[in-house]
């Protein structure tokens, strides 16, 4: 993997960060919803990489605990501009999302609510599920080399509806298509190994860190840094994870308070894992909403950087390049269930269904910059409202 920025860009990291506070600020929709408008902005609109190179870096970030948008963003920019690079497109990325939470947590402290946001969600799932779709077909296109692939994803896609768990989703599809080389394992076993033992052993110091029954900055630290780094999953196991600690056994939130966090979580553009924000904010004002910030969000740099030297070598032989090929498989069935879980939701009447449809349309006729699309359905949304 190279880590050397183009020559023929003059300021990479001014554009790098220019163009993740763009996608912070629009990029609605879940962790499928914005790997679908990073397809677009960086393989479609700005040619960075190719898309099979897209798809492994998506398939590594689904291998390693934390939020998968974020760590893609990360790896895109350590690709694009080194080390450096790392650290501006990630923070960059989740900069937007943890100003616009810890706005909406002061409002809340203040006000006693949310501020109400139904209408401009309304005119942007829509949109979302537009962009989801092409970058779906598109990646498919890339993806789908041969017929043991298609049918490889549609298994896929029926374990991930039974709720198996996505880590061994990927891994279970990365091995038959291993087994189908006829590749011996044993020459692809220290290959393989790293990435799934990044989420499960380098940070198990992590486990420690829980925090106690007395609250402290440092304890909510350490909360949040052992959620950013024992999480694989949805959204659901964010809720999960956090419930255990901050209601059941530390009782630090109410019941209610962690549902508006999520809510917060889920109407703001950028990472979901902004709900750390907002907790932060309501148990400690700005200084806990930093440190819960930060403590969740680094661990998917952690785990990047350890894990960014391992992608480029999947592809060195046959045996993993048929593992990596099996898992970006397993991956799109991955991103397609969660597609058509947002779908069911958001378009809920004709009219979702007409934004929808133009959406599609604008993307294939004129390919146009999906931020305009996101825009144009806030302002339905708000007439519509």
């Amino acid at each position: 993997m190279s880590t050397t920025p183009d020559q023929d860009q003059p300021r990479p990291l001014v554009e790098l960060a220019l163009v993740f506070l763009r996608l912070g600020l629009t990029a609605f929709g879940g962790p499928v919803a914005h790997i679908a408008l990073m397809e677009q902005e960086f393989v479609r609109n700005r040619k960075w990489l190719t898309r099979n190179e897209l798809m492994d870096l998506i398939t590594a970030t689904n291998l390693i605990p934390g939020p998968n948008s974020t760590e893609l963003a990360i790896h895109l920019g350590l690709r694009r501009a080194g080390w450096p690079g790392l650290m501006v497109s990630g923070a960059c990325f989740i900069l937007p999302a943890a100003l616009i939470t810890c706005l909406f947590a002061w409002a809340y402290v203040r006000f006693g609510k949310l501020p109400e946001l139904q209408g401009v969600l309304y005119g942007v799932k829509p949109v979302i599920i537009a962009v989801i779709v092409q970058a779906l077909w598109r990646l498919g296109g890339t993806a789908f080399k041969t017929r043991w692939l298609v049918a490889v994803s549609s298994v896929s896609v029926v374990f991930c509806v039974a709720g198996v768990n996505q880590v061994v989703v990927l891994f279970g599809a990365g091995l038959c298509m291993l087994l189908r080389s006829r590749v011996p394992v044993g020459e692809v076993r220290n290959g393989l190994l790293p990435l799934p033992l990044f989420g499960a052993g380098s940070m198990v110091p992590v486990l420690a860190l829980g925090g106690g029954g007395s609250f402290s900055l440092v304890s909510l630290f350490g909360v949040f840094l052992k959620v950013g780094a024992v999480l694989f999953g949805s959204g659901y196991v964010l809720v999960a994870l956090l419930r255990a600690d901050l209601v059941s056994r530390l009782g630090w939130l109410s019941e209610a308070q962690l549902i508006d966090a999520i809510a917060v979580g889920q109407i703001t553009p950028g990472p979901l894992f902004s709900t750390a924000t907002f907790i932060g904010y309501l148990l400690a004002g700005g200084p806990g909403a930093v440190v819960a910030t930060v403590g969740i969000f680094v661990p998917a740099f952690v785990f990047v950087a350890l894990s960014a030297p391992f992608v480029g070598r999947l592809r060195q032989s046959v045996g993993l390049g048929a593992f990596l090929d099996g898992a970006n498989a397993g991956a799109l069935a991955l991103m397609a269930v969660a597609g058509w879980g947002l779908a069911d939701s958001a378009l809920s009447d004709w009219a979702a269904w007409m934004v929808f449809g133009a959406a599609t349309v604008v993307q294939i006729r004129y390919r146009i910059n999906s931020a305009w699309l996101v825009l144009a359905g806030t302002a339905f949304g708000l007439l519509a409202g």
